[in-house]
Formats: C-alpha cells, structure tokens, sequence
C-alpha cells in the first residue's frame, strides 16, 4: 500500500477505491469552505464521495478564507 501527498505536506494511506472524502477525513479537515484539485483539476464538492484518487496523483485541498 502507498501514501498519497497533500499539499507537499502531509501523508495518507492511499488504498484502491479511496476518495477525496477520505482524505478529508483521514487529515481531520473540517472546515467548511474548502477547494480540492487532484492533478491540477478541480474536483466538484458534489463529486468528493465518489472521485477515486490514485496512488500517484498530487492532491491540494486549500482552505477558502475571505477577508475585509
């Protein structure tokens, strides 16, 4: 079994079938506004539970953050 990177940052234990949401789960990420991209592509919040991530692929999840 692999690891995913996210974010050139942290490590995941990738395995067949996983998804965008358990990577989301697995790194404890639980703030709301949050943009994913896998292999520079941004990956729909309505498709995180069901876009299967490689073993290989690069991963960012970015915390949306607006300010005045």
């Amino acid at each position: 079994m692999g690891k995913i990177r996210v974010n050139d940052k942290f490590e995941v234990d990738w395995k067949p079938g996983m998804t965008i949401r358990d990577i989301i789960k697995a790194l404890n990420f639980t703030f709301p506004m949050l943009v994913v991209t896998v292999n520079g592509k941004v990956i729909p919040k309505d498709e995180w539970d069901t876009y299967q991530v490689g073993e290989n692929d690069n991963v960012r999840i970015l915390h949306m953050i607006a300010g005045g």
